[in-house]
């Protein structure tokens, strides 16, 4: 941002950066509402009938966004070194553990918080229930008791790294090359392997699955450069330091709905409440809202839905407790780490991909389980 930024220009820079977030994960919501964009659908559909169409749309997401964000990171427009996913502090247990109990919730409540989001706009009932539950686990989880329990006993499960996490600087750490050589070329290898795989299969290219992957991918880039370039002050005005406007980490953030929607809890219940003010999460969660509600109403889709039974109701309450534990115990959900942390190639990030992708397969697994056991 330019350097001579003052305090007077700081409304209408926050503005830009909540409306710009906004208006991107509308973006989002439209799409995944028109797509089916889901990852817990994505795992149940290759498990169940061994079709990898929803996985590749993910994919091709995750490849845009890693090619994207390195563009980003080259040009000189963001330093991912600012981001929480890249941080030296490597937490190998939050990440198992957190990812592993988002994904199997997940799959219990019927789909991650985007999708949740989504289902919200688009009229489930199911949805608002996992919204307020995952939202209060997930605050509980980072300021109550639970956070007490995560801090104190799983966060220090890890280890401390010389440099930031990111593959690049370790293998720079490693090799003795610089990071700033490696970094394309990782990306270049990670994003090229992936959209290598997603365009194996010829009946993958429709128009509906290039819509989600890329536009999706190229969301979580886009929300990267609001928060990293947009809203970056060197210096703040007010404060002498360096800052990153409308953030709840007080770093560079992109799209993430676990602890979000927490904060987004928080600032309507405390909405007369001076010091709860809009952030680039709450921007994002009503963004994604909206965006589906928009959808599904322009194309006549919207469908109001409610609890089949006691037990689908036990599932989603359950479910969404998970997902709140557990996407912030990993630091991030299917897109807080399966697109925004992955797309800074954080090796941390890469377990709690894989962890959730673990516990959602164990999830569907059991889900099978249980209904041929009710099936006898």
């Amino acid at each position: 941002m330019p350097a001579e930024i003052t305090a007077a220009d700081l409304p209408a820079l926050r503005a830009t950066v909540l409306w710009s977030t906004f208006a991107l994960a509308f973006v989002f919501g439209a799409v995944a509402q028109r797509t089916g964009f889901c990852t817990m659908g994505a795992v149940a559909d290759i498990i169940n009938f061994g079709d990898w169409t929803r996985m590749r749309q993910w994919l091709l997401a995750i490849a845009v966004a890693i090619l994207g964000t390195a563009a980003l990171a080259a040009s000189g427009a963001i330093d991912l070194s600012k981001s929480i996913y890249t941080a030296p502090r490597f937490t190998l247990a939050s990440y198992v553990l957190g990812g592993f109990a988002f994904g199997f919730g997940m799959v219990l409540a019927g789909g991650c918080g985007s999708r949740t989001l989504v289902r919200l706009g688009g009229g489930s009932l199911k949805s608002l229930v996992v919204f307020f539950v995952l939202g209060v686990v997930a605050f509980i989880t980072l300021r109550g008791a639970l956070g007490v329990f995560r801090s104190g006993v799983i966060d220090p499960l890890g280890a401390q790294f010389a440099t930031t996490q990111d593959v690049p600087a370790l293998l720079a750490a490693a090799t003795g090359l610089a990071k700033a050589r490696l970094q394309p070329i990782a990306a270049l290898l990670a994003g090229g392997a992936l959209l290598a795989f997603v365009f194996a299969r010829r009946d993958f290219l429709q128009f509906d699955n290039l819509l989600a992957g890329i536009t999706i991918g190229a969301v979580i880039v886009g929300v990267w450069y609001v928060s990293g370039h947009l809203g970056h002050l060197a210096e703040h005005p007010e404060t002498l330091e360096e800052a990153f406007l409308a953030t709840n980490s007080g770093r560079m953030e992109s799209l993430s709905f676990v602890a979000p929607i927490a904060y987004t809890l928080d600032w309507l219940m405390f909405f007369s409440d001076r010091s709860k003010v809009l952030t680039l999460g709450i921007a994002a969660v009503i963004g994604m809202v909206a965006g589906s509600a928009a959808y599904a109403l322009a194309s006549r889709t919207f469908r109001w839905e409610g609890f089949r039974d006691t037990e689908d109701t036990a599932n989603h309450v359950v479910g969404a407790a998970l997902m709140g534990f557990g996407g912030i115990t990993a630091l991030g959900c299917t897109v807080g780490q399966g697109l925004s942390g992955v797309s800074t190639l954080a090796a941390g990030s890469i377990i709690a991909w894989l962890s959730i992708i673990g516990g959602a397969v164990i999830g569907v697994k059991y889900q099978a389980w249980r209904l041929q056991r009710m099936s006898v």
